[in-house]
């Protein structure tokens, strides 16, 4: 399934720093990685902000390592 913005919820904010959680059981560690995948929230995601991410097949903690507006980049820390 394609990303969800109803199932990405804020954890913590503070000085301009969010953690957000993103539970999808229908995608896996794989899909949650892949180009592309969270475009759709590019209007709230920054570059720096970190996502605690439950996957169909695994727990991962991924990191925004770009956002240029449109597009969003992550990569996994765990």
């Amino acid at each position: 399934m394609p990303f969800d913005v109803q199932k990405l919820s804020v954890l913590a904010y503070a000085n301009g720093f969010t953690l957000w959680h993103y539970r999808n059981d229908s995608d896996d560690r794989a899909a949650m990685l892949s180009a592309g995948y969270f475009d759709q929230s590019a209007h709230l995601l920054r570059r720096g902000d970190m996502l605690l991410a439950r996957a169909s097949d695994s727990f991962a903690i991924l990191h925004v390592t770009a956002n240029t507006g449109t597009a969003v980049t992550v990569a996994a820390i765990v």
